[in-house]
């Protein structure tokens, strides 16, 4: 039997801001309160132990989520293994290790150029490569589909959010070197020994059965709200990242599939705990150097669909240094080499070196209002940060 994560700290021991924490409480109960956030989890990591972990709505500490691209961490948390052992680098070219990627498609000396750093990036120039059922479900069907990808732009030159594209790309490059499959590999190299009791991907995401189940909220965002912000806004921009591809996810079968960049499914607790693994490595998963540089050198600054600096690192984002934190997920509070990984429908997750939090919020509720959402996560996201001053 797992038994559920408890606190083996205090907020009062660990050095929160009491009345802080308070503060992003009453936010979170008052998006429950108003049907925002049908279901709810919220936890911190403090010094290498879980310091909070609270539920609210429908939802116990029993209760898990699909955490969408937030899973993006734990595909990169394997690469950089990978890359310590010697059997990847950063400059590793796709198709050095599947050669028909990318070859039977429009463009393929731009494919045969595409590298892992490109994918962890989201500069690889094929943000919308389709891939689903059933070719999703083996490994010849899936390389079958990478044949005939083409890129949209050349390889390094453009920041374009790969919600679920380069991380298959990824997964294929993990069995490659590893000789098996790329769920088993990550339950293996992190799930399991860093003891994430809650944590599931791919089948073991099926067998569970107490998902919440997510849902549509509130009214849709007019083109014009849209507009002001982005412009003349293009619905395409959306990409994959739709409410009915979203409650997709509800589905056990989807699930066990183990969505490379958008699968997982865990608790709160869970994922505040891996950031402090990210923060400390008490268990030397990673190269030391490696880890810092993989976590908190920006990679990429080319703009993002807003014009706002990308801040890509090897897998994850980092706040910066320009006052724009709160555009990449994480609110204007944290410091400067804070970094993280949201998800769809408003999952929070980030660590901030000089305080040594590690934050997450998981929940259910997919905001119809895109802006709303954002500025949702910009909100609690600010006030999670202030729970504990730098240290």
């Amino acid at each position: 039997m797992i038994v559920t994560h408890r606190p083996s700290t205090d907020p009062a021991s660990a050095g929160f801001d009491l009345d802080a924490l308070d503060v992003l409480r009453d936010k979170v109960r008052a998006q429950v309160d108003g049907g925002r956030m049908p279901a709810c989890q919220l936890a911190f990591g403090a010094d290498g132990e879980l310091a909070v972990f609270e539920s609210y709505g429908t939802a116990t500490n029993d209760t898990h989520f699909v955490v969408f691209s937030a899973t993006k961490a734990l595909i990169a948390g394997v690469v950089w293994q990978l890359f310590a052992e010697g059997t990847l680098s950063a400059h590793t070219r796709v198709i050095e290790l599947v050669p028909r990627f990318g070859q039977e498609g429009r463009t393929p000396e731009w494919m045969a150029a595409v590298t892992v750093e490109q994918l962890l990036t989201h500069t690889s120039g094929f943000p919308y490569a389709p891939l689903g059922p059933p070719r999703w479900d083996t490994r010849e069907g899936r390389i079958d589909v990478f044949a005939r990808w083409h890129a949209t732009f050349e390889p390094g030159t453009h920041f374009e959010y790969h919600p679920t594209a380069a991380h298959w790309v990824l997964a294929e490059l993990i069995e490659c070197t590893e000789g098996r499959d790329y769920r088993y590999v990550v339950n293996d190299r992190i799930i399991g020994p860093l003891g994430l009791h809650h944590l599931a991907f791919g089948p073991a995401a099926a067998e569970l059965d107490d998902v919440a189940d997510l849902e549509v909220v509130g009214e849709p965002a007019t083109m014009e709200e849209l507009s002001e912000l982005f412009g003349q806004f293009d619905p395409a921009l959306l990409g994959e990242v739709t409410p009915d591809a979203l409650l997709g996810f509800n589905d056990r079968g989807i699930r066990g599939v183990g969505v490379p960049g958008a699968g997982a499914v865990a608790t709160a607790a869970d994922f505040a705990l891996l950031y402090q693994h990210l923060l400390h490595d008490p268990t030397g998963r990673w190269d030391p150097q490696l880890l810092v540089d993989a976590t908190r050198t920006i990679r990429c600054e080319l703009p993002n669909m807003i014009g706002v600096p990308a801040n890509r690192s090897l897998g994850l984002v980092v706040a910066g240094d320009d006052g724009l934190a709160r555009f990449r997920g994480m609110g204007p509070t944290v410091s400067p080499s804070t970094f993280g990984h949201n998800g769809a429908a408003g999952q929070i997750v980030w660590a901030d070196p000089a305080s040594g939090l590690s934050f997450c919020l998981l929940t259910s509720g997919v905001d119809a209002h895109v802006l709303r959402e954002a500025r949702r996560i910009v909100s609690l996201a600010a006030a999670a940060g202030r729970c504990r001053p730098p240290r």
